[in-house]
């Protein structure tokens, strides 16, 4: 008796102890994602002495004398500091991309930029080196107003619960980018949603979105190929129909 009150009071402290982390974990979790639309404009500089601004729910973007300049106004929607420790920047449209960029391939962050829970902040980012190709990718989407995909990886203000959100920076006109969020990653606990359930659905939106785009070119092939015909080749084609269907049904 004495072994097994010894057996449930161990097991029903390490179940204690599990939930205490848990609740602390939950009070210090970040969660990024675009500011709002009325958030004030925030500034920031860059090594070179350039400053940048970027409105509620959009980023700067530029691309000046070889350098890419790319900023972002974010909101920490989590309960916990958000605490960025590196980023990756890759050209076109989120959906060209299944899965984050690998963990070894993010680029570390040289400035501390963190972001209060329940408030706005800013994360910047440049692409300096002339044999970067992805400098020179990146800088080639902005010049064509092309959209552009920004990862950033951060934790909380103790270094753990590390997640990865993807952003769309997508152009509205010659200086205006939307930011739109795309998907969240943990790197240190399951997410809510399991990683292969995640990929069958985009690979899903992607088929429809295929079949959708075959659908609509093969209408476009039979209307342009109706116009092409000679009026009266179409005319002479509805007499040689009437001719072998006279009972008209």
């Amino acid at each position: 008796m004495l072994a097994f009150a010894t057996f449930s009071a161990v097991r029903s402290s390490n179940r204690s102890a599990r939930i205490a982390e848990a609740a602390l974990q939950e009070q210090r979790r970040p969660l990024l994602a675009p500011s709002r639309l009325e958030d004030p404009t925030q500034k920031i500089m860059f090594l070179e002495g350039h400053w940048v601004g970027a409105s509620g729910g959009r980023a700067a973007v530029e691309h000046i004398d070889g350098i890419v300049y790319l900023a972002i106004s974010l909101r920490n929607v989590g309960s916990g500091i958000a605490v960025c420790q590196g980023w990756a920047v890759r050209p076109g449209a989120a959906r060209n991309y299944p899965t984050h960029v690998p963990l070894e391939e993010f680029r570390l962050q040289s400035r501390d930029l963190y972001v209060p829970a329940g408030d706005i902040g800013m994360w910047q980012g440049a692409l300096r080196h002339p044999d970067d190709p992805i400098r020179a990718d990146v800088s080639h989407a902005i010049d064509t107003s092309q959209p552009i995909t920004v990862e950033l990886l951060y934790s909380d203000q103790v270094g753990n619960q590390r997640t990865i959100s993807r952003f769309g920076l997508t152009p509205a006109n010659d200086s205006t980018w939307i930011v739109s969020l795309n998907r969240h990653w943990y790197l240190d606990w399951e997410g809510p949603r399991p990683e292969s359930l995640t990929l069958a659905a985009t690979h899903a939106v992607l088929r429809d979105q295929e079949a959708a785009a075959e659908r609509r070119a093969a209408v476009e092939s039979e209307r342009g190929g109706g116009d092409s015909r000679d009026p009266r080749h179409a005319e002479s084609g509805r007499s040689e129909f009437q001719q072998v269907d006279p009972t008209g049904t």
